[in-house]
């Protein structure tokens, strides 16, 4: 239904909205996850209720492991959250920097990652029902919200300048 549709498209844009400004790590999984969650939503208003579940499992492993790297980032960095006190962890966590890097890209839908099987065959079949141009963009958008605040993650966590005191 039409209510369904702007509901999982607000949840999706407002959660995306959020995570760009804020430095908490579990709390930047925890509002992508809920983008996420309004992924399914918007998948089951179009009607497309397997691809909502198929986009679930393969949420869940790869959240799982960002969640997982969390926790060990945060263990390492001295039991904070706040990502502006990372920075530069890519090289005292090479491994948990590509496991880290690999569910944020399957979160982004990188070809040939567990992300891009579900999320871009909802994508597809969203562009082919004829919602309008406002749908479309508000879901291209809130899409590249993803995109932004899972480089903003890695950038800060693992890249970046050491902001530890």
């Amino acid at each position: 239904s039409a209510l369904w549709l702007f509901i999982s498209i607000m949840t999706m844009f407002m959660s995306g909205v959020v995570a760009i400004f804020e430095y908490d790590l579990k709390k930047i999984i925890a509002l992508s996850t809920l983008s996420q969650l309004g992924m399914m939503m918007f998948s089951i208003s179009l009607g497309l209720y397997e691809l909502a579940f198929f986009h679930l499992l393969t949420h869940a492993l790869f959240k799982a492991l960002l969640f997982l790297c969390a926790g060990i980032l945060i263990h390492g960095a001295g039991n904070t959250q706040d990502i502006r006190s990372f920075g530069g962890l890519s090289l005292n966590f090479p491994l948990v920097t590509v496991c880290m890097n690999l569910a944020n890209l399957s979160l982004c839908g990188v070809p040939f990652l567990a992300g891009f099987y579900s999320k871009d065959l909802i994508v597809e079949l969203a562009c082919q029902y004829s919602w309008g141009i406002f749908v479309l963009l508000m879901m291209f958008i809130c899409l590249s919200l993803t995109v932004l605040y899972s480089v903003r993650l890695t950038y800060l966590s693992f890249v970046g300048p050491y902001g530890g005191g």
